[in-house]
């Protein structure tokens, strides 16, 4: 049982219209009416959950008016965290966030570590660890589809697809034990029927797993690096993509001397486009700094963007480019396509024949609309709209792939014959798995760990 009372700005750093004061615990209304005084003239203990009230914040000591504010309440277990919660909406300058903070915590509440609104509600029973990771996922979201996806597990899609695939495998362990405890009274189960169940409980883990690469997709984004030696139009083309003039673009060859990043949105998923320096060999050291960065975005990007001048032949820089691509998604793009041709779509496609070519001039804009549309291929490499149940988390993938090994293990004793017992220790190494994404396995370690990434005030 959580004895004290927290309190935080849940609202981002800055100015703004309104702020919001949290406060979450068992004396959250008696704190907030410490410094709040309701234009009513109503104590603070009779306002009914899930109501709001105008009034002043006032300096509980001196009883001067700091702030006007809206105080809304809502009592546990109907809350967030299931808990008593106060919201403090103020104007929304850091002085009176900060002022009426600190009168929450003078009065008696203490500050809130990150995260830890969420994880009173998930330790209150509100939601399960998936769902509470889903929080941050949504917070963080640089797309609509990112969203839907973390909103969808918020809302326990996942929670449901999961605890189905346990309860299954219980069921299979009940009837095991059940026969081992009570042979004369329990026949031990049909190992045909027994397995058809286990192979049903894995068909479901695979589904689910079949979602991860997606999941990443749209809850990460990816890095693409835009690369090619210099002066062949790399910052045009980031500049193009953003509709906006970003990088600086002039005719001096090595304008770009550092990674420039900035981020799109294509097909739902975020990208994270990196300008970087030319390559090629130079003797200017600040240069040469920006030409090796280029090459170590080159190692980290999920996708690169070859940018050529097709009416030049290739030069060596050109062809180190294009092998940094071989083996990596890669779109290449024959810029300058207003001036007369010298290289051809046929000419790179033997060279790097699984790379999507594009041809563009950046001067008339004409390939922009191609540009965008082989790079949202490159990146979705098929990946359709969010499934309703996705898996987005290396977490939760591990915790699958860890329940499908046991659930092969048991389906592997049921074939051989071996004692059933061994095929509930088998399934309970499943569940056990499984449990880990909803919280019910996991270590406090973990827990820590995942809430500690939250911001304050969430």
């Amino acid at each position: 049982m959580i004895a004290d009372t927290i309190a935080a700005i849940s609202t981002a750093v800055g100015e703004g219209a309104i702020g919001v004061v949290r406060l979450s615990g068992p004396d959250a209304i008696a704190i907030a009416g410490c410094f709040f005084r309701a234009a009513s003239g109503r104590n603070m203990q009779t306002q009914e959950s899930h109501t709001a009230r105008f009034g002043r914040v006032v300096d509980p000591h001196t009883g001067d008016e700091t702030d006007q504010a809206v105080v809304t309440v809502f009592r546990a277990p109907h809350s967030y965290t299931g808990e008593d919660i106060v919201e403090i909406s103020t104007h929304g300058g850091p002085v009176p966030l900060q002022r009426t903070l600190g009168f929450a915590l003078r009065s008696g509440a203490r500050p809130a570590e990150p995260g830890e609104f969420t994880k009173r509600a998930f330790l209150n029973g509100r939601m399960d660890l998936s769902q509470a990771e889903a929080v941050i996922d949504a917070i963080r979201a640089l797309t609509d589809a990112a969203l839907t996806v973390a909103v969808r597990q918020i809302e326990g899609v996942l929670s449901r697809r999961v605890a189905g695939v346990r309860d299954s495998l219980m069921s299979v362990i009940t009837d095991i034990e059940a026969s081992t405890d009570f042979p004369d009274d329990v026949p031990e189960p049909n190992r045909r029927e027994t397995l058809l169940r286990v192979q049903h409980a894995r068909d479901d883990i695979d589904r689910l797993l079949v979602t991860a690469d997606s999941g990443r997709l749209y809850r990460e984004g990816v890095a693409c690096a835009i690369i090619g030696r210099p002066n062949v139009g790399k910052s045009s083309v980031l500049n193009a993509l953003l509709r906006d003039a970003r990088a600086i673009v002039t005719d001096v060859p090595g304008t770009t001397r550092d990674v420039l990043e900035e981020s799109i949105a294509l097909g739902g998923v975020a990208i994270r486009l990196m300008d970087t320096a030319g390559l090629r060999e130079t003797t200017d050291k600040v240069e040469s700094i920006g030409v090796q960065r280029a090459r170590d975005a080159i190692a980290a990007a999920d996708v690169l963007m070859v940018v050529l001048d097709a009416s030049q032949p290739l030069s060596p820089e050109d062809e180190e480019a294009l092998d940094s691509a071989r083996g990596t998604p890669a779109v290449v793009i024959l810029n300058k396509s207003d001036l007369p041709a010298f290289l051809t779509l046929a000419d790179i496609s033997v060279r790097l024949p699984s790379a999507r070519i594009v041809t563009a001039s950046m001067v008339t804009e004409e390939g922009i609309g191609d540009i965008e549309t082989a790079l949202a291929e490159v990146v979705l490499q098929g990946h359709m709209a969010p499934a309703d149940v996705t898996v987005c988390r290396a977490r939760h993938v591990h915790s699958l792939e860890s329940a499908r090994n046991a659930v092969l293990c048991a389906e592997d004793t049921l074939y051989s014959g071996r004692p059933m017992d061994l095929v509930s220790g088998d399934l309970q190494a499943a569940v056990s798995a499984l449990g880990e994404i909803s919280g019910h396995t996991v270590s406090d370690e973990i827990i820590d760990s995942i809430f500690s990434r939250f911001c304050v005030g969430k």
